[in-house]
């Protein structure tokens, strides 16, 4: 074949010449743009590792600016919590300073006004916003955590920072926690409010080794070491959640300290293990310690009855039958008292200031869950927390009632519900729980109470929830009854009494009734267990309790921020270094216990405090992880889409060398002549 210069040309310099061109023409691309590709179509891998690449960056700067906006939260909240604690100190100084007994009422009047001063700040501290957000409502940003009642109206809902694919970072205390949290290794204390001195010897004070004769007096100088004479109602609620009503009768010679043995019994001590520890102080009152680590269960109610006539009428089986006794000791022993029974004395240990359910006038030392429900303006309110007893949480609507009711089962059971409603029309209602279903009846009328769900029939007595116990309340205290006996009956007078009034669950378990529209309610109500005054032998004690005239609380793991802070100050405005059924107010804790309690908001807070560090350090690596990974990624882009202009240009040099020599060659070949070959 023969070989022309045009084959030359287009096999060396045609083929080459677009080749080359083309690499120039990309190198310059590169060196003017900086990039390797200028579309996705110059190269399909660098596009697709950029466009990822692009994408983990745009992720990483939402992590950094979500971690940073709360850093700033968390930091706020750390400051705060670091001001709640200065303050706790403050007040734990001034009540140390009101414990050692040289104040006289003026100095404790100062000391109680610095201390009210200190409450309204944490108060304001509490409702502490950054960038108009709330710190301490959860999720509920926008409301302010605690109003001028010092309840708690955010939620319990967490905020948390986008962190990354599939991680989040918790970045709030909420006021749940902080305000109305648990204090898991505080163990529960409960004490008697009425001083008891001894009776028979005024110069000595009462102690587990004086007899009962000292606790109830006598009208002669024989101590009796045969007869029980003295008898002692008690009932109450142990560490479990099971409730016992026991009637014990005691002898002159007996001490005080059988008396402590015996309620201990009751609480479940043994010979091998004591689950409480009873005391009497030096006020002559009786202190329950739960030795049960986060349990907020155990209650104590006792009243005592001596017939110093000689007769039977101190040993009785319905606590009712102490009515016609009197109360006051030196009107006995000076044959003043006006009483039915002047000569049957009963002895008050807890006192609540609430009246007997009923109207009927009795001794209120006596009462116990029979008892009135707290009015202010137009709210009713009961004093019994509702407690779940396998989780020590508080209930709410959905909580079973047998969940929180003490035995196996609430078949059978009945609670008296009773009082005045709306109108100002006395009512007597009685709740009959059964399995096979519970009903409610007032009057001659009786209601199913029905389930919620298909079928809707009268519901199971250990299925019967809150919310369906709170419906029946609201419709006999708004007086819309079911019309007939049909679901639908029910449902209709349930709708009627909610515009009327709400029987709820406040967000420590007890519950409430408001009248709706109205400054002040002519309501009135109680709710107990049909039982509860019955002490004859095998009789049950009460199943559940709402509302009761118990013994005061004086340390517990449950925290109520603000009623603790004002009770503590109570405690120093009354002067009392130990509760004192006698002064104005009467539930007060007392100066010597309110620095026990303070000891535990202090750790709580603290608690808090470590939380809140712990979340600013993690949101402080995040964000600096985030910084470390931007850099990387931004290493990496450069590295994948970037132009090495010091490569670009020694290639550009290469490719220019590469072409000029086949330029070069080629005018070389098109110059050839016949002469060339001879």
């Amino acid at each position: 074949m023969r070989i022309t210069t045009s084959m030359y040309f287009k096999n060396l310099y045609s083929r080459n010449n677009a080749v080359l061109s083309n690499d120039i023409y990309d190198l310059n691309k590169q060196i003017a743009s900086a990039k390797k590709i200028q579309y996705a179509s110059d190269d399909i891998k660098i596009y697709t590792e950029t466009m990822r690449l692009d994408n983990e960056m745009v992720t990483l700067s939402q992590v950094k600016s979500s971690t940073q906006n709360a850093l700033k939260f968390a930091d706020q909240t750390d400051s705060t919590l670091g001001e709640f604690e200065s303050n706790l100190l403050r007040m734990r100084k001034l009540l140390l300073n009101a414990a050692n007994g040289s104040n006289d009422e003026t100095s404790l009047d100062a000391i109680a006004k610095e201390l009210r001063e200190i409450e309204k700040h944490m108060v304001t501290l509490a409702n502490t916003s950054i960038n108009g957000q709330f710190l301490f409502s959860g999720s509920n940003i926008d409301t302010k955590p605690i109003d001028e009642d010092g309840i708690y109206r955010g939620n319990n809902s967490n905020l948390e920072a986008f962190s990354g694919s599939g991680s989040r970072l918790g970045y709030n205390i909420t006021g749940a926690d902080l305000f109305l949290g648990e204090k898991g290794l505080v163990q529960r204390s409960i004490s008697t409010n009425v001083a008891n001195t001894n009776l028979i010897d005024a110069q000595e004070s009462l102690t587990k080794n004086s007899t009962i004769r000292d606790l109830m007096g006598d009208m002669d100088d024989v101590i009796d070491t045969i007869n029980d004479k003295h008898f002692f109602y008690i009932q109450g609620t142990n560490s479990l959640g099971e409730s016992f009503k026991e009637k014990i009768a005691l002898k002159d010679s007996d001490k005080i300290s059988d008396l402590l043995d015996r309620i201990g019994d009751f609480y479940g001590n043994s010979p091998e293990l004591k689950v409480v520890d009873i005391s009497i102080n030096r006020n002559g009152q009786i202190e329950i310690y739960d030795k049960i680590k986060g349990s907020s269960k155990i209650d104590f109610h006792m009243v005592a009855a001596t017939d110093f006539s000689g007769g039977a009428d101190a040993d009785v089986n319905d606590i009712d039958d102490l009515a016609d006794g009197e109360s006051d000791y030196s009107k006995i022993l000076y044959a003043s008292s006006p009483a039915l029974k002047p000569d049957l004395f009963v002895k008050e240990f807890i006192k609540s200031g609430l009246e007997s359910a009923n109207g009927i006038p009795a001794i209120e030392g006596a009462l116990y869950d029979r008892v009135a429900f707290s009015i202010s303006g137009s709210n009713l309110t009961s004093s019994v927390a509702q407690i779940v007893k396998t989780t020590n949480a508080f209930a709410t609507n959905s909580t079973k009632l047998s969940e929180v009711a003490s035995g196996a089962s609430l078949d059978g059971k009945s609670f008296v519900f009773e009082g005045l409603d709306v109108n100002g029309n006395a009512f007597s209602a009685t709740i009959d729980l059964a399995n096979a279903g519970s009903t409610f009846s007032i009057g001659v009328n009786t209601y199913d109470i029905y389930t919620v769900n298909a079928p809707r029939v009268a519901v199971g007595a250990d299925d019967m929830t809150y919310k369906q116990l709170l419906d029946v309340i609201n419709m006999i205290t708004t007086a819309n009854l079911p019309a007939g006996a049909t679901a639908g009956d029910y449902d209709a007078a349930t709708l009627d009494a909610n515009l009327r009034g709400n029987a709820y669950l406040s967000s420590d378990g007890k519950i409430g009734f408001k009248e709706l529209g109205v400054a002040t309610t002519k309501a009135s109500i109680s709710l107990y267990d049909a039982n509860s005054s019955d002490f004859s032998v095998g009789a049950d004690a009460s199943v559940m309790r709402f509302n009761a005239n118990n013994a005061i609380t004086l340390r517990d793991p449950k925290t109520d921020f603000f009623k603790t802070l004002d009770d503590i100050v109570t405690a120093v405005e009354s002067y009392n270094l130990y509760p004192d059924a006698s002064s104005t107010s009467m539930r007060q804790i007392g100066i010597e216990n309110a620095i026990g309690v303070l000891d535990d908001l202090q750790d709580h807070v603290f608690r808090a405090h470590s939380k809140a560090g712990s979340q600013s350090n993690a949101l402080q690596t995040s964000i600096e992880r985030t910084k470390m990974l931007e850099i990387s990624t931004m290493s990496l882009r450069s590295d994948v889409l970037d132009t090495d202009i010091a490569e670009a240009y020694l290639k550009l040099s290469q490719l220019e060398l590469t072409y000029n020599a086949m330029l070069s060659t080629v005018g070389k070949i098109s110059k050839l002549s016949l002469v060339n070959y001879l």
